[in-house]
């Protein structure tokens, strides 16, 4: 499966199995809590329903943490571009090590969902589209925009990557109910939070 681009008069087809890490700013350059999402970003929905994740990252002012945020980009200029000192727990690993369990995982590992686990996405996928559809019916009466973020069976698809995801990091065969929960976790902070803006 391919996915095609077009960006700055390039067009290009990347293997589906590329990664994607996108951002985009609001409309009128700041976030305003008064609109929606959909009023905010200037992407078509069916640009939006192709990622796996979308997380809003808001600008909040907060002094203790601007604080800490100025003080580590400092620090990295004062120190030449490197990385701030920190101490280096031991069960962390060596960027190496890591890079050669990825690439053991992805070709030893290839989990498939449990009879559980499948029961327990249809379920919270049937649950989510009923309680947006209600939401939507709802916004339409007050006037209100549509959601910037659909919810269709591309965010199945992409619960079911996440959790075939998460079990592959056990290097597990299977991705069971405890997985598909994970996954309904970061869908939850991420997409979902995102529609319902």
């Amino acid at each position: 499966q391919t996915v095609s681009t077009a960006k700055a008069g390039i067009t290009t087809t990347l293997n589906s199995r590329t990664s994607v890490l996108a951002a985009a700013n609001p409309v009128h350059g700041r976030y305003h809590e008064d609109k929606n999402a959909a009023e905010q970003v200037d992407f078509q929905t069916t640009i939006l329903s192709r990622f796996d994740m979308i997380f809003v990252l808001k600008d909040k002012h907060d002094a203790e943490f601007d604080g800490k945020l100025a003080k580590h980009i400092i620090n990295l200029h004062v120190q030449g571009g490197a990385a701030v000192e920190r101490e280096v727990s031991e069960d962390e690993l060596d960027v190496r090590t890591l890079k050669r369990y990825i690439a053991f995982a992805r070709k030893t590992c290839s989990p498939r969902l449990s009879t559980e686990a499948a029961e327990r996405l249809n379920n919270y996928y049937v649950e989510v589209r009923k309680g947006l559809a209600s939401a939507d019916a709802e916004s339409e009466k007050q006037g209100k925009a549509p959601r910037a973020v659909p919810i269709t069976v591309r965010q199945l698809e992409a619960l079911v990557r996440i959790s075939e995801s998460h079990a592959k990091m056990r290097l597990d065969p299977v991705a069971t109910a405890d997985d598909v929960k994970q996954a309904i976790e970061l869908f939850t902070a991420s997409t979902l939070q995102a529609a319902k803006l």
